[in-house]
């Protein structure tokens, strides 16, 4: 009590707010930092280039030079606001709501098969929503087979009945990652069918399930593969891509062009780059979509080796956390969560790298964070936060 008769509450900082917000139990001490500054700083870099490569264009239909870039960095706050909100939810509860999040991806990928569709580049794989926006359904059936593959093989294992799942649990688990790669398959949309299976793969690695599985399904794809390729269910120009793989030689200013021009920007840009701005292949808009499928030739011909490098050093950050939150899941839905998200990103991002330097076929998917586009990045930034929330989940007993 003081002299006056007043009571003097002592300040200290667990009552404050900001002793509130760095408690050792609170969701800032709890989030992963280097994950979130690593996908900061790459959503960063990406808004650069998709500007650099988008800025001199003399022929855009919009009217705006500006068009590219404001419409990246609202997709980016867009997406930061989902990774928040999947941060919120929760991946246990969304483990609750992955059934009506599967209906409704597979809802939205056969609309693509319907009137709704348009063709893009030549994929039939988006719905133009109209005001210059598009989506595409298919980067959000990433997400849905993640959770609902995990929610199938994680069930009886948390739930403490089996140490792992049984070949019935995993037969079920790979029909429903089979209906949406087959409807895709319709479109066709081969890009994405890549990075399903590989999600696929991840998935069954990470959930400790038989290894007769994963080599089953590996010779089971390539049986596929070359069925897909002898029924001629592939497009023309997808079978041109792959012709045009096997020898870069074949058609260097018809369907190898793309690859040749954007190795030029690259091996041109040296160790330091010709700076942001100034490349001369970027500036000529001589590589096509190269603020979506070739951004990584941007990087390379303005920021150079070193700079292109940063950018693989980042992803690898992305990928060396998400590899330390499935380790340290405290349940295996967890850890086939993050595991999926791993296999995701690892993927995408080789592929498009390595479709960049010649060493992939060209299949016409985005660099994460990196390239323009908004329902990859929307996809993207909700795989963030699920791998957020795996890192700041609390014992099952909690």
């Amino acid at each position: 009590m003081s002299a006056h008769g007043y009571s003097i509450r002592r300040f200290t900082p667990e009552r404050s707010t900001l002793g509130k917000l760095f408690a050792r139990d609170s969701v800032v001490r709890r989030m992963d930092w280097l994950l979130l500054f690593a996908t900061v700083l790459l959503c960063g870099i990406g808004t650069v280039l998709v500007y650099s490569a988008t800025r001199n264009r003399t022929n855009l239909t919009h009217g705006d030079h500006y068009y590219f870039l404001i419409r990246h960095v609202m997709n980016a706050g867009i997406g930061f606001g989902l990774a928040a909100g999947a941060m919120a939810i929760g991946h246990r509860r969304m483990r609750g709501v992955a059934p009506f999040f599967y209906v409704l991806s597979i809802l939205g990928i056969l609309a693509v098969l319907s009137p709704l569709g348009s063709t893009v580049n030549g994929a039939h794989s988006w719905i133009v929503i109209g005001g210059g926006f598009s989506l595409q359904p298919s980067e959000f059936v990433k997400i849905a087979i993640i959770i609902g593959m995990a929610m199938v093989l994680s069930g009886r294992v948390d739930a403490g009945d089996k140490a792992h799942p049984d070949n019935r649990t995993v037969t079920q688990a790979l029909a429903l990652a089979l209906l949406p790669i087959m409807i895709i398959l319709l479109m066709p949309d081969l890009g994405s069918i890549m990075v399903l299976v590989a999600i696929v793969l991840g998935v069954l690695l990470a959930s400790g399930s038989s290894n007769r599985w994963v080599f089953g399904l590996i010779l089971a794809g390539v049986a596929g593969s070359l069925t897909v390729w002898k029924l001629g269910i592939l497009s023309q120009y997808q079978v041109d891509r792959f012709a045009a793989f096997a020898n870069p030689a074949l058609d260097p200013s018809g369907v190898g062009y793309n690859t040749s021009q954007a190795r030029i920007a690259i091996g041109s840009g040296g160790l330091l780059g010709k700076g942001l701005f100034h490349g001369t292949q970027t500036t000529g808009q001589f590589v096509p979509e190269q603020q979506t499928d070739f951004v990584f030739s941007v990087a390379g011909e303005e920021l150079g080796f070193v700079g292109a490098a940063f950018i693989i050093l980042l992803i690898g950050v992305i990928l060396w956390r998400a590899c330390a939150i499935a380790r340290a899941a405290t349940d295996l839905y967890g850890t086939i969560v993050a595991a999926g998200v791993v296999a995701w990103f690892a993927f995408q991002s080789f592929e498009n790298i390595g479709m960049t330097l010649g060493i992939m076929p060209v299949a016409g998917i985005p660099l994460p964070f990196v390239s323009y586009g908004g329902s990859s990045m929307f996809a993207n930034c909700i795989a963030i936060g699920l791998l957020q929330s795996v890192k700041m989940q609390r014992p099952m007993s909690a």
